[in-house]
């Protein structure tokens, strides 16, 4: 069951509309882009999640604070195991991690490392729950949805999910 669907962000629909207005920098076009492909890829996952037939809470687009920390949550899927909290990528292309860098294999360009950007919003969505004196277990995943997407050199233990396994998930 969703309890807050999915809607566009006020920084998507600005930059659509500016981009339907007027010639935009090449790294606002980039910015603005980006923006259009990330939705696409949250969309693609909202459909999957329509068709899980266990009972669960589906929190789209969250932006929380606690200790006058702000983070911002894809989405939060809560089940009777626990709460999985999930940041939905839709990379494309080849890419490699080194030294805890992201880095895109074609270019050789250094990405803002998802599994950082998790880290933070699962150390501070549990101290939100903590704070709240809520007992939960929780399960920082970062979901890749485009199926032309690769991450070489991936540990193990990497909390991640790939194109060919989001089905199974």
């Amino acid at each position: 069951m969703i309890l807050k669907n999915l809607y566009e962000s006020d920084e998507l629909l600005a930059m659509r509309s500016l981009n339907t207005r007027m010639e935009l920098t090449n790294q606002d076009k980039l910015r603005y882009l980006n923006l259009e492909k990330g939705f696409e890829g949250e969309k693609k996952f909202d459909q999957m999640t329509e068709l899980l037939k266990e009972e669960r809470y589906i929190i789209n687009s969250l932006l929380l604070k606690v200790n006058n920390s702000h983070f911002q949550l894809d989405k939060l899927i809560i089940s009777q195991g626990g709460i999985h909290l999930l940041d939905i990528k839709n990379f494309q292309g080849d890419f490699y991690i080194n030294d805890n860098k992201f880095i895109a294999v074609k270019t050789d360009r250094e990405w803002k490392n998802p599994f950082d950007q998790l880290k933070r919003s699962s150390l501070l969505f549990r101290q939100l729950l903590q704070n709240l004196k809520l007992n939960y277990l929780v399960e920082p995943l970062v979901i890749f949805i485009n199926p032309e997407f690769t991450l070489y050199q991936a540990p193990m233990d990497l909390p991640a999910i790939f194109p060919t396994q989001v089905d199974k998930f």
